[in-house]
Order: C-alpha cells, then structure tokens, then sequence
C-alpha cells in the first residue's frame, strides 16, 4: 500500500482528517494556479460580429452596415477584416440602437424603467452540489448581456462565485468587504456602497464572499438574545435594508445562497422578489429538494409572523446537470413537470464538461471562444445560454 494511506496510532482522529484536508486542499490549489495563477487578472473576450448580432437581435449584415456607415461604436478589424466587438461596445451599441430605433428601445436597452422595482432573484437550495453557484453565474453574466446592470451577492462562506468573477476569497477580500460589513451589528457596520466591487464582466458588479460571512450566523442569536431589536433591525430585514440603499443603481440582482437555511439565507428569502431553485434530476436529489421546501415553508412563515411580507413574483425550479439521453432523468424531470407545471423552466442545464471544468480553470462559457469547444456543443450551449 502507498504511504499515503498508512495510519499513524498517535494521530487522533481530528489531526487526521485536518491532515487529509490539507493535503487535498494543498493539489487542489496547485491545479487551479497553474489555470489560473493568483496574480492572473481576469478580463472578457470579445466578441464577433455574428455572436453580437444573436446577442442585440439584429442581423450581422446590419452590422456590418453600422460599421461600413460609421453609426454606433467601431468594432475592432483583424487583418482579415474580421469584426469584433467588446462587452463595453456591445452595450454602447444598445444605447445607439434604442436611440435609432425607439418603438424598439425597449428590446434593444431593456434597463429599468421609472416605476419599476429592482429585481432581487435568490438561487437556492441546501443540496449541494445542486448547481447553486453555476447558476448565479451564468444568470448574472447572461442577463448583462442582454443589456442588464446586475448585482451578485456571494452569500456562500466558500465563495465559490467569488472565486469565479477573479477575486481570491483568502487575499483579495479584507476584512469587513463582504455583505457581513453591510449589515453587522455593531458600529463597525459600513455602508453597502463600501462592500460592492467591479468585475471584468462589464455590466456585472460583486458583492464577494468569504468566511467572515459566518459571523452573521454565529453573532445573529448573541443579538437576539442580548437586545430587543427594533423592527427595522431584526436580522431577517438587514439583507433587504442593505440592498435598499443601492437600489436604484442596478436592474437585477442575483444572491448565491449558502447550501443551508441558516440567517443569511432567511434574510435573501426575505429580501427576494423571486426565487430558483436548482434541482439535479435524480431521486436523492428529489427527495432532498423535498425536505428543502418543507424546511423553507417553515422558515418564510416564521418571517411572516414577525412581519416579513414576501410577494414573490415567481419561483421557479432548474433542472442541473441534466443528461436528456438518460431516460430515468427524463422520467424524473416528466415527474417535476408534472407536479409544478409552468414553474420549472422549459430549459434545462445540461450536463457538460466544459461547465464542469469551469470550477478549475475559472471561466463560463461565455468567456470561450468557439474554438476552445467543439463546435456543435459551443452552437447549442451558447444559443441555449442567451435566450
């Protein structure tokens, strides 16, 4: 046997686990800085002429019209004449078109208008490996393409989506940077404009995450116990009271929840104006998402009978790592479709190694080109990701 495996007497169980953990967690950083080395800086592609035309809605000769014409932004050339636009052009190019073409601003800009609430969607679910942090990050990258500001809000002590949009949760993000800092409860409490950090995604701005996000859990039944809290200060409403103060600088944001129905996440429940839930289709998971909806029925009434109101306007599940040629994962996503009708998303996340492998080397799809994929698979994915 190797020596890796042989067990030494004097070693108490905890020192042993400890042991194993830092030695898996020791390769697994060694992977992901040689994908991705710590001082890399992450930035977008750009994008063609024919990914931008699906992108805006309009066709890649009309694009190229634009360009010959010299009406919006000028896209980059390559020597062989090839057109390229960035994420910043993109939507430089969506101001022009809503502008040119205003009975059809609404599709081109499709930003807030006045009167409309800023749109707080949560992705959820205590299973993990449920897709939670893929989700938030292909909804947050794909609805600033379509136009949107968006806000992420790594509510997850891992930070896992954090770690996707290039911050390095145990260096790039000090003390009181995540949402803890927005809505602790002692003076060191800072504003949510402090904690709010660019991204490379043009359109998507972070709230990132880290470990410090488990003194909410730790200090939230210290405050219950040690004071009577006004209303407007009981720990459910501070995720809500954070957001407020940024309301009127994003359209959408996306919070990432922690794999468990802990403070935090009854206070993005609570904050929410609408929910997802990601489900794999196999029957452990099924049956897991279950308990989840259960426990969460329970949790949104205990908010509501101390004064929340939640006026969702919609839950919806997520099919994840779905394989469509597997029959009993058909089978079981016939079953949800069955049960909650409309509320499951008509797409489903296919199962994918390039989503997969997205964990080591740090990029969505988005950020790959065609030729980093086949190009049938690119095709699907990418034409499935933007609609």
């Amino acid at each position: 046997m190797g020596s890796a495996l042989l067990v030494d007497d004097s070693e108490i169980t905890s020192e042993r686990i400890g042991r194993r953990a830092e030695a898996l967690s020791a390769r697994l950083r060694a992977a992901g800085e040689r994908a991705f080395p710590p001082t890399a800086q992450k930035f977008l592609r750009s994008f063609t002429s024919g990914e931008v035309a699906q992108i805006v809605g309009v066709s890649d000769g009309y694009l190229r019209q634009l360009s010959l014409d010299g009406l919006g932004p000028s896209p980059d050339l390559s020597p062989g004449g090839r057109r390229s636009y960035t994420l910043e052009q993109v939507n430089q190019l969506r101001a022009y078109l809503a502008e040119a073409r205003p009975k059809e601003s609404l599709k081109f800009w499709p930003r807030r208008r006045a009167g409309e609430k800023l749109q707080i969607i949560t992705v959820a679910n205590f299973k993990g490996g449920s897709a939670k942090t893929t989700t938030s990050l292909y909804l947050a990258q794909g609805l600033a393409l379509q136009g949107y500001r968006v806000l992420a809000i790594d509510l997850d002590p891992q930070a896992s989506l954090s770690t996707m949009f290039g911050y390095q949760p145990e260096f790039d993000i000090p003390e009181n940077a995540t949402l803890y800092g927005a809505i602790r409860y002692d003076e060191d409490r800072v504003s949510m404009k402090d904690v709010i950090r660019p991204t490379y995604f043009s359109g998507v701005s972070i709230v990132p995450g880290n470990l410090e996000l488990m003194e909410f859990e730790h200090q939230t039944p210290r405050h219950i116990m040690a004071s009577k809290a006004r209303p407007e200060d009981l720990f459910f409403r501070r995720v809500a009271g954070a957001i407020s103060e940024i309301d009127d600088e994003f359209d959408v944001v996306v919070i990432d929840c922690p794999p468990q129905l802990g403070f935090l996440t009854m206070g993005a429940l609570n904050a929410a104006t609408g929910m997802v839930v990601t489900i794999h289709p196999q029957m452990v998971d099924v049956a897991s998402m279950s308990q989840f909806l259960l426990m969460t029925s329970e949790l949104v009434s205990v908010i509501e009978e101390a004064g929340g109101k939640l006026h969702y306007d919609f839950l919806k599940f997520l099919v994840t790592r779905h394989d469509p040629r597997d029959v009993p994962e058909q089978e079981i996503v016939a079953l949800l479709r069955d049960l909650f009708g409309s509320d499951v998303f008509s797409a489903t996340a296919w199962k994918s190694t390039a989503i997969a492998n997205a964990g080591l080397t740090k990029q969505s799809l988005y950020e790959l080109s065609r030729g980093s994929v086949g190009r049938s698979v690119y095709d699907a994915r990418w034409s499935r990701s933007i609609r």
